[in-house]
């Protein structure tokens, strides 16, 4: 794994005959004994966000007669107040919209592309001149600085779903969070600990030349000189600032008007590559989700450039075996699981790119036939050390939110500054404020070999790890979801899906459960190739005697805390229609309704 100083704090490891004792906890009255508690179930309206004053937000919204797009929004801008640790509106965002209306799924694809002044060749060289502690002996992009920054497309974002499902104008759908930024709010738990580390890591990088300037992070986000502690009243009233022109001038106010100006000045000044037109020029796409069936269920996802169809993929191998049977409680579960991410991985790290610059055999990848032959690979009793071999014929730091409204509305969204709080820069108007904001790191995705789909190319999209997610049955929506963090969403996606279809769990107990990750595939940055196996993390809901067991068939197993990332869904009854809404133990997040 790469150097990462910003996440080396947040993950805890304990040897595999080290397994931590069992929690100090109580027993449940009534439900799964595992869950951390009973679903939230309401009828006019639910929202699941992973900062509970950004649910309040969404609910406000909702009874003010905005749509679920409307408080979507306003959440997601909430959260990019309330936690910059994994989102914002430098970053990119991703949506399924399931609308009432049509009775149909709209996807959108809001990711930014790199800058246009800048080619593969100037890529490369300014990688080389990058320290070795921060760009390691695969000499793939720094994941910070500038080098890293592809164009922002949360704010189009926003525009283009507001303008299609929007009800509220949208000076009022951003006011909550422009007060919030005005007058503070209590910083959370687990989201100060994430500040804290960010902020070291920055500076850590900075004295190492990544980052260019640091003064505008520290203005921002480390008041007082140090980020703010839990409980600690936060402000910043430079987004509030930003915010209130993003309401009164549009999107055009972010990508053409005065605020893409100051970020074109201040690019310049740090002698970056990023202009004016590069902003100028952004859109998003609107695009068709693509899904595959699970017994009888459809699940849905956005191709690519984003990683979606890892999850489906997943699923296609796992449907040939009888997990129910095999029970949760088996070595040969988790053994299968491991083994069919192992594959659609592998899959990921060789065609996942953008469909504007790279043929994706899309059909080919998503078929049952490929998935036979994916199955037909794993041994039972073994696990594999090596990419798969197959070829194609013809061919955390994020965060997930779902709204529901009164109309049948629902909205799975997911918005990422990519790696911890993205690149280390924020700009500033030239005049002394800062715009509040942190620009994202996605760019350090891109690969940096010709011959890669993903290769690195001006005016093009990364590789994307934010994923939403969407299940229906028989044509009528049923569950908005979502699993925030890194490489793991795939693999949580078909995780939350195997644990409702196959186990029956409510939808607050698929996401209590616990999970595996499994990390050390080929990455689609042009990194080393996966020759070891990995290394399969597991929480302590996880048997010893199972991890012996996998130990034994060859997997590199360890407790670990930390890498399962973040779950938020609603699901709805289909024969009361009313929504049933389940968040993440693991974070600070809230699910609420009316």
């Amino acid at each position: 794994m790469r150097y990462t100083p910003l996440l080396a704090a947040l993950l805890i490891t304990t040897p595999l005959a080290a397994q931590t004792a069992p929690k100090d906890q109580g027993d449940r009255y009534s439900g799964a004994a595992g869950a951390s508690r009973s679903s939230v179930i309401a009828q006019n309206g639910m929202a699941a966000t992973s900062q509970p004053l950004a649910t309040q937000v969404a609910l406000d919204i909702l009874k003010a007669g905005g749509s679920a797009v409307d408080a979507a929004i306003a959440a997601n801008a909430a959260l990019g107040l309330m936690e910059p640790t994994g989102n914002g509106i430098g970053g990119d965002l991703f949506a399924i919209i399931w609308d009432p209306k049509t009775q149909k799924l709209y996807g959108l694809n809001a990711s930014g592309r790199a800058p246009m002044g800048q080619s593969l060749k100037q890529l490369q060289d300014r990688t080389k001149k990058m320290p070795r502690s921060v760009r390691d002996s695969d000499g793939t992009i720094a994941d910070w600085g500038s080098a890293s920054v592809t164009i922002p497309g949360t704010v189009d974002g926003w525009f283009e779903m507001h303008g299609r499902f929007g009800k509220l104008p949208m000076r009022s759908v951003l006011a909550p969070s422009i007060r919030y930024a005005q007058q503070g709010f209590p910083v959370s738990e687990l989201i100060a600990q994430y500040w804290k580390s960010n902020t070291a890591g920055f500076e850590a990088l900075h004295k190492e030349g990544v980052i260019e300037e640091i003064d505008n992070m520290r203005r921002t986000y480390m008041p007082g000189g140090k980020a703010p502690a839990e409980g600690e009243i936060f402000k910043n009233p430079d987004l509030a600032l930003t915010l209130i022109e993003i309401a009164e001038g549009g999107r055009d106010a972010f990508y053409k008007g005065s605020l893409a100006k100051a970020m074109d000045q201040y690019f310049k000044r740090i002698g970056a590559p990023h202009r004016y037109e590069d902003f100028a020029a952004h859109k998003s796409e609107w695009v068709e989700p693509v899904s595959t069936n699970y017994r009888g269920y459809d699940v849905w996802e956005i191709p690519p450039n984003g990683q979606g169809i890892a999850a489906l993929q997943i699923l296609n191998i796992l449907e040939g075996y009888d997990l129910k049977s095999m029970g949760r409680g088996s070595a040969d579960f988790w053994h299968v699981f491991i083994e069919a991410k192992k594959r659609a991985f592998a899959d990921r790290a060789k065609y996942y790119a953008d469909p504007a610059f790279a043929k994706i055999p899309l059909k080919e990848l998503l078929s049952k036939e490929r998935a036979a032959k994916q199955r037909a690979d794993i041994d039972m009793g073994k696990a594999a050390l090596a990419d798969p071999a197959l070829p194609v014929d013809g061919g955390n730091d994020t965060i997930y939110m779902t709204v529901a409204d009164k109309d049948g509305m629902m909205v799975s969204l997911i918005q990422s500054n990519y790696r911890g709080m993205g690149s280390g820069l924020v700009p500033d108007d030239g005049n002394g404020r800062t715009l509040g904001f942190m620009f994202q790191d996605r760019g350090a995705q891109f690969s940096l070999d010709a011959k890669h789909a993903n290769a690195y190319a001006p005016g093009k999209r990364p590789f994307h790890t934010i994923i939403p997610a969407f299940m229906t049955k028989d044509g009528k929506p049923l569950l908005s979801f979502g699993v925030m963090g890194g490489a793991m969403q795939p693999q949580g996606h078909a995780q939350i899906v195997v644990n409702m279809v196959d186990f029956g769990m409510t939808v607050q107990a698929a996401g209590d459960v616990a999970r595996f990750h499994h990390d050390g595939s080929t990455d689609p940055e042009g990194g080393k190739a996966m020759t070891d196996g990995g290394v399969v993390e597991i929480e302590t809901g996880v048997s010893q005697a199972i991890a012996d067991e996998l130990t034994k068939r060859g997997h590199k197993v360890k407790y670990a805390v930390g890498p399962y990332g973040g779950y938020q869904a609603i699901w709805r009854d289909p024969l009361t229609g009313a929504y049933w809404g389940a968040s993440e133990f693991r974070k600070d997040g809230q699910a609420a309704g009316y």
